[in-house]
C-alpha cells in the first residue's frame, strides 16, 4: 500500500465514528474512496479543479465547528492555494489538514509544473502551521490520528518514496536511530531510506524527522555529540537552518544541506533519475558528507 492509498483507508476508517470529518478534493483521488459507503460518502466534496475554492470551503466547513481534510496534488494545494491557507486558516486560527501527494518531483514526467520541491518552505513561513513529512504509509496513519483534531492548520506531505521500515514516531519528536561521535544527520520523511546505507559504517548520529515544524530542537540538543550538524530534507535544502541555528544557539556549529537545490529543473524523467541527478542517491549523499567532515 502506497501512501496516497493509506490516505484514503484512514480517512474512510476515522470517518466512520467522527462525523466532524469531512473531505474536500479538488478532482484529485476522488476515484480512492468508496463513495457507496453511506457512513460517509456525503462528506466527501468534489468540487472539480478550483483549488481555491477548495480550501475557502473547506475553511467555512471548520468555522462550522466540522474538521476539513484538503486534498490534491502537491503545488496545486501548497502553493497555488497559498494566500487562502494563509488568509482563511491561518490568520483565522482556524484548524484543518491539507495532505498533498506527489512532492518533490513524483509527476516529473508531466513537467515543472507538477514539481513541488517548495511546498514546506513557503508553508513554513505562516504562523501557526504545522508540518509532517511521514516516511512510511503507516506513519502517515499514526501522525494523522494523533493531531487531526488538534485545532491546528497541519500540512502532510506524502510522497512515493518509502522507507522499508516503519518507525514508532510521535508528533514533534525525532527518534534517535544511532549514535555516533563524528556528526548529527537528521534525516527528514522519506529521505531515512537513502541515508541509512549512506552513512552506515561512519561514526555518527542519525535522527528521524517526522514533524518539520514545531521542530524538535531538545533532541537535537541532547542527541548531538559533535558541533557537525547535516540535515538531508526532501524538498529545497536548507529549509530546517533556522530552526537548527536556534536550537543550537548555545553551541557553535558547521550546518551541511542535503536536498533539492534551489534551481529550475527543466528535465523531464522519472523521480529516480532526478535523484541520481541531485546526488539525492545513497552514494550521493555519502560523498557530500565525507566533504563536509573533510572540509
Amino acid at each position: 500500500m502506497n501512501m496516497r492509498q493509506q490516505m484514503a483507508k484512514t480517512l474512510e476508517e476515522l470517518m466512520e465514528y467522527d462525523k466532524r470529518l469531512v473531505v474536500v478534493l479538488a478532482e484529485i483521488s476522488y476515484s480512492l474512496f468508496n463513495k457507496n459507503n453511506i457512513a460517509f460518502a456525503k462528506r466527501i466534496l468534489n468540487l472539480g479543479i478550483m483549488e481555491q475554492t477548495m480550501v475557502s470551503v473547506a475553511a467555512g466547513i471548520a468555522m462550522e465547528g466540522l474538521i476539513p481534510v484538503v486534498h490534491s496534488i502537491t503545488p496545486f494545494l501548497a502553493e497555488r492555494p497559498f494566500e487562502q491557507i494563509k488568509d482563511d486558516f491561518c490568520y483565522q486560527q482556524l484548524g484543518g489538514n491539507f495532505i498533498s501527494t506527489g512532492a518533490s518531483y513524483d509527476y516529473s514526467e508531466e513537467g515543472m509544473t507538477h514539481h513541488g520541491s517548495g511546498d514546506v518552505q513557503i508553508l513554513r513561513s505562516l504562523p501557526g502551521m504545522q508540518i509532517v513529512v511521514p516516511g512510511t504509509p503507516g506513519e502517515f496513519d499514526a501522525l494523522f490520528r494523533e493531531v487531526y483534531a488538534n485545532g491546528s492548520p497541519t500540512y502532510y506531505r506524502l510522497a512515493v518514496k518509502i522507507n522499508p521500515v516503519k518507525y514508532p514516531v510521535r508528533f514533534g519528536e525525532m527518534v534517535v536511530v544511532k549514535q555516533g561521535k563524528q556528526a548529527t544527520v537528521i534525516a527528514v520523511g522519506p529521505m531515512l531510506a537513502s541515508v541509512l546505507p549512506a552513512v552506515e559504517d561512519m561514526d555518527v548520529t542519525v535522527l528521524y524527522c517526522t514533524t518539520v515544524s514545531p521542530f524538535d530542537g531538545e533532541t537535537l540538543r541532547a542527541a548531538s555529540q559533535s558541533s557537525n550538524i547535516v540535515v538531508v530534507e526532501p524538498y529545497y535544502e536548507g529549509v530546517l537552518v533556522p530552526d537548527i541555528c536556534a536550537a543550537m544557539k548555545q553551541t557553535p556549529i558547521r550546518v551541511e544541506t542535503i536536498g533539492v537545490p534551489h534551481k529550475v529543473l527543466t528535465h523531464y524523467g522519472k523521480p529516480e533519475q532526478h535523484d541520481v541527478a541531485l546526488g539525492l542517491t545513497p552514494g550521493g549523499i555519502r560523498l557530500k558528507i565525507e566533504r563536509f567532515l573533510n572540509d
